[in-house]
Order: structure tokens, then C-alpha cells, then sequence
């Protein structure tokens, strides 16, 4: 079983950050035939709906950042595309799927990106380094995302959450509330008018929950 895959950066060409967005929409779409990536309805249009819709949380990691873990990447958004937008990046991407594994691991390699694929539940994921971003897109609850940020939180004081979330971040908000302290700035998307990126700061357990 695939668990932790390296793809080595000297073992790949370089490619401008435009060719690795044309080959990965490309892989996308062909994979779709067999394994459900992302949405029937949304996989016409995948490079503005998932790429694109991505693509836009890059200005958000901070320039300082060495190590971002991608939680429940799936098809690799938004983790997958910050791996090729930001190379400086050390980029986990963690799935449970194996043959999601196996799609993440072909973008990289036929895209020239290089990344760590971690073939794991969120809760037992077994990292080599300690993130200073965090990020995730139509996962969970922000609860659950937070229950799930938590550990790194402890070790990382100054951790980055960067959580993309739709028309019920409000209501998530207030529900994580009752278990969290936490600071967040709540960003317009733009690319979906009822979408936000969630930027959170400053996790700790709500000492009255």
C-alpha cells in the first residue's frame, strides 16, 4: 500500500507555473473517467471552478512559510496547486485514498512539482515536519477542522490555518466557537460569490467548553 511518496526536486525539469496548471487540468480531466476527483458537474469548467478557485489561497501563505499540510487533498486542490505556485514551500498532501494517492502522485511527477503524498486518516497522519500552514477546501466543519489543526497548534504557535469555506462559514464560525479561541479573518473568494477563505490564527481549546 502507498503510504508517504517523495517526489525529489533534482529529478525534475522545470516548467513554468502556467505548463504544470495546463498538465494538471489535463491529468484531471482524464482521470475523472475513472475515479471520481470532483463534482460531474463542475469538471467542464475545472480549471476556473477548482484551479483557479485554488489557486487564489497562494497570497495567503505567508512568504516566511517552509512546510504546508494539505488536509483531505482528494483530487489536490488547494494543496496541490500552492505546491506549484509556491516551490519554496516544503507541501504534504494527506488522503486516505489510495487511488486518489495514486492521481496526486502522477500530477507530480508529469507536472515536475514536487510534493509529499501521505496515504493516511488526518488523525494518525505520521509528518516529518512541523507545518506552519494548515489548509483544507470542502472538507468538514470548521469544528472538525480545527479538532484536526489542533495538535499542530501546540507545537506551532504560530500556525496558519487557511480553511476555504462556502455560504455556512458564519454558522461554522460560531459552532467551532463553543469549543475553540481562535482569530480569523474571513476573505471574500473570487471566484464564488457565497464562498470565503478562512484565515485563523491563534487556536487554542475554549478553557469554558
Amino acid at each position: 500500500m502507498l503510504r508517504s511518496l517523495n517526489i525529489k526536486r533534482n529529478a525534475l525539469p522545470e516548467l513554468s507555473l502556467e505548463e504544470k496548471l495546463d498538465g494538471y487540468e489535463a491529468l484531471l480531466k482524464k482521470w475523472q473517467r475513472s475515479i471520481n476527483l470532483v463534482s460531474r458537474n463542475t469538471i467542464d469548467d475545472a480549471r476556473f471552478r477548482h484551479i483557479d478557485d485554488s489557486l487564489q489561497v497562494v497570497q495567503y501563505v505567508p512568504d516566511s512559510a517552509k512546510v504546508l499540510v494539505d488536509f483531505g487533498s482528494g483530487a489536490g486542490f488547494p494543496g496541490l496547486v500552492i505546491a506549484m505556485a509556491r516551490p519554496d514551500v516544503k507541501v504534504s498532501l494527506v488522503e486516505s485514498d489510495q487511488r486518489k494517492c495514486t492521481f496526486l502522485s502522477t500530477v507530480s511527477r508529469e507536472t515536475s512539482t514536487p510534493i509529499t503524498v501521505v496515504n493516511q486518516r488526518i488523525e494518525s497522519a505520521a509528518l516529518d515536519s512541523i507545518p506552519d500552514v494548515l489548509s483544507a477546501r470542502a472538507l468538514a466543519s470548521l469544528d472538525k477542522l480545527l479538532r484536526f489543526a489542533l495538535p499542530y497548534a501546540d507545537q506551532n504557535p504560530d500556525l496558519v490555518m487557511l480553511f476555504m469555506k462556502g455560504e455556512r462559514a458564519d454558522n461554522e464560525i460560531e459552532e467551532a466557537q463553543e469549543n475553540y479561541s481562535f482569530e480569523y479573518e474571513k476573505i471574500q473568494s473570487e471566484t464564488e460569490a457565497s464562498a470565503c477563505i478562512l484565515r485563523i490564527t491563534n487556536l487554542s481549546v475554549n478553557s469554558e467548553s
